[in-house]
């Protein structure tokens, strides 16, 4: 019985106390988006549970709603200023649901939530409430699918990098190989480097959890920033080291072994390292940005 009225409660720890009008504006609003967006919604999610290159996007609304109770206090002391702008920017967003959804458009439709999310804030709380969640709003976009036509242009190159680098280290492990495009030629077998072995998965993935990181150990912002960019290249190495595994496993153990259990196997693995790099840099950066720190009182 005592869950309840904690749950009803939670409104009032970020936004301060709420009248019955409030209330009832709240709830009507809320019911509208819902009754808009629930398909929109569950198809994200479903999604998110078949497609694991976005299955992170499961952690993303977690991680911007934690970012706002930790926020609470100081969210709930900003004086609403309600402004204008937020529904022009509520107009543009249901005129790109409607376009999204005639278009079959499903990109269009999910972003069209967000900017929704940022117009009714804007509308009923002001910039300066805005500008305080400007953080987990804007890290709500990891949650969204790339549109496929942008996935396929940043998936293939990726392959093809992948490949070259493969191709270049196995030589130099005495493994032979001949490269045609995205297909590593061994002795063995064939190596092909399909979509799935791009990297896409590990960087968004990567990237994802570099910002969760940051944002928790560091309060520094350039220092977010850089940890966030330097997990694209360590995702992308690491792959292509995955890939040089496999073929070593192919050429000097067993193609079977390295098509089977080592090939899921190593995805996970190469990921934990991943994140062990990304932390090493971290404290490589914290100590030297620590060394560059003046001395107190001088």
């Amino acid at each position: 019985m005592g869950y309840f009225p904690q749950v009803a409660a939670l409104p009032q720890r970020f936004f301060g106390p709420i009248t019955k009008l409030q209330w009832w504006k709240a709830g009507l609003v809320l019911f509208l988006v819902a009754w808009l967006y629930s398909s929109i919604l569950f198809h994200l999610a479903s999604q998110w549970w078949n497609d694991a290159n976005f299955s992170h996007g499961f952690f993303v609304p977690i991680f911007s709603y934690f970012v706002l109770w930790r926020k609470r206090s100081y969210l709930a002391n900003i004086r609403p200023q309600p402004s204008a702008w937020g529904g022009g920017i509520i107009l543009i967003s249901l005129c790109l649901l409607v376009t999204g959804v005639l278009g079959a458009e499903l990109f269009l439709s999910r972003i069209s939530l967000l900017l929704l999310v940022a117009g009714l804030t804007i509308f009923f709380r002001g910039w300066r409430f805005f500008r305080a969640v400007l953080f987990p709003w804007a890290f709500l976009f990891l949650m969204i699918p790339i549109p496929a036509i942008i996935f396929n242009h940043i998936t293939f190159p990726l392959q093809i990098f992948a490949s070259k680098i493969a191709a270049t280290l196995l030589p130099l492990m005495g493994v032979p190989v001949l490269r045609e495009g995205n297909i590593i030629n061994l002795a063995s077998m064939p190596l092909e480097v399909a979509e799935a072995c791009s990297g896409i998965r590990s960087l968004l993935s990567l990237m994802t959890l570099a910002i969760i990181y940051g944002y928790l150990t560091e309060t520094r912002n350039w220092v977010r920033v850089l940890l966030a960019l330097t997990s694209i290249p360590i995702a992308v190495i690491a792959n292509s080291l995955r890939i040089v595994g496999t073929g070593m496993l192919a050429e000097y153990w067993s193609p079977t072994k390295a098509e089977g259990f080592f090939h899921s196997f190593s995805g996970w693995l190469i990921f934990l390292v991943s994140l062990m790099v990304l932390t090493l840099f971290h404290s490589l950066v914290g100590r030297r940005a620590c060394k560059e720190e003046p001395p107190n009182g001088n």
